[in-house]
């Protein structure tokens, strides 16, 4: 497999710096040596350009949206980087940065796919919209301007209109969840896969259950954005926004060799990692390793 590495160091969505300097510590610790194992013929295509803006300007863009502009532009110049990629028969793996990035790689892979399939791995939802954030943090808003939801900015970002339907959505390992995403939940009828269902019905059994579906929907290409916060907050302390009760690295790395394994994933996106708060490079190895296990399985 062709795979192009692409680099977004953006905290502005998260708002808590440190996220930003996830690709290249990722890098440094040899990621391409990985991709490279597997015989997969990768190139680094470098960072995507974040315009620097202090953060007394946060909200010079928006009353209710922090970094605005900035984080438009990032993702429109994203989504021309996976269009691009994709468009040259090669894989785009984005590797962040905060999770406001996948607004961007999902707009990208939409434009080259027709009926594309979002799988959004994350403790959270991030469907919260401008009218129902509490925090104002872009991160907790990408999927739902995905699905044409929320505010213009985001939903118009690099074409206008939707980019994946509602009903081509899957949320795996959420278990912490605004009350106005839980009304965008029961509205949409959307496919929710919470920590707590994984628990019970087994990681197996969720993923055969999200492939059925996906059957059923004709679907051809998957973007996979994998959050590592849906990985439970003792392991992985370099992360943003940790959330206890999460799922195990076994699970984890389940799910992502289940999906490499069935082709579908076109485009992947890999977040949150937060050097600045890792302790003793615990996260750091986490996310290697299910860097390892991507590639490993990606045919």
């Amino acid at each position: 497999m062709n795979v192009n590495v692409i680099g977004v160091p953006l905290y502005y969505g998260s708002d808590k710096k440190g996220v930003d300097l996830g690709p290249n510590k990722i890098r440094d610790n040899n990621l391409m040596d990985i991709l490279n194992k597997y015989n997969h013929n990768s190139y680094d295509l470098g960072n995507i350009f974040v315009p620097p803006i202090s953060d007394e300007d946060k909200f010079l863009f928006h009353n209710k949206m922090k970094f605005l502009d900035p984080i438009v532009n990032v993702n429109t110049n994203l989504a021309e980087e996976v269009y691009n990629s994709l468009n040259s028969g090669n894989f785009p793996f984005v590797i962040g940065g905060d999770h406001s990035l996948g607004l961007g790689s999902i707009s990208g892979a939409s434009k080259f796919y027709n009926n594309l399939a979002v799988i959004w791995v994350d403790a959270h939802g991030d469907i919260n919209t401008d009218k129902t954030t509490n925090s104002g943090n872009v991160h907790g808003m990408p999927l739902a301007g995905a699905m044409g939801i929320g505010s213009p900015d985001l939903v118009n970002i690099y074409y206008s209109g939707i980019k994946v339907k509602p009903e081509n959505v899957f949320i795996v390992g959420a278990r912490d969840l605004d009350e106005g995403e839980l009304k965008l939940i029961s509205n949409k009828n959307l496919n929710v896969y919470s920590t707590s269902d994984i628990k019970k019905n087994g990681i197996a059994n969720i993923m055969k259950s999200i492939n059925e579906k996906l059957i059923e929907n004709d679907i051809k290409a998957v973007h996979l954005s994998f959050d590592i916060d849906c990985i439970d907050k003792s392991l992985v302390p370099g992360t943003g926004t940790p959330v206890s009760n999460g799922m195990s690295i076994e699970e984890g790395e389940y799910l992502i060799e289940y999906l490499m394994k069935s082709k579908l994933v076109k485009s992947m996106d890999l977040v949150e990692f937060n050097p600045l708060l890792d302790k003793d490079d615990e996260t750091l190895h986490v996310v290697m390793n299910l860097i390892d296990c991507i590639f490993k399985n990606m045919k």
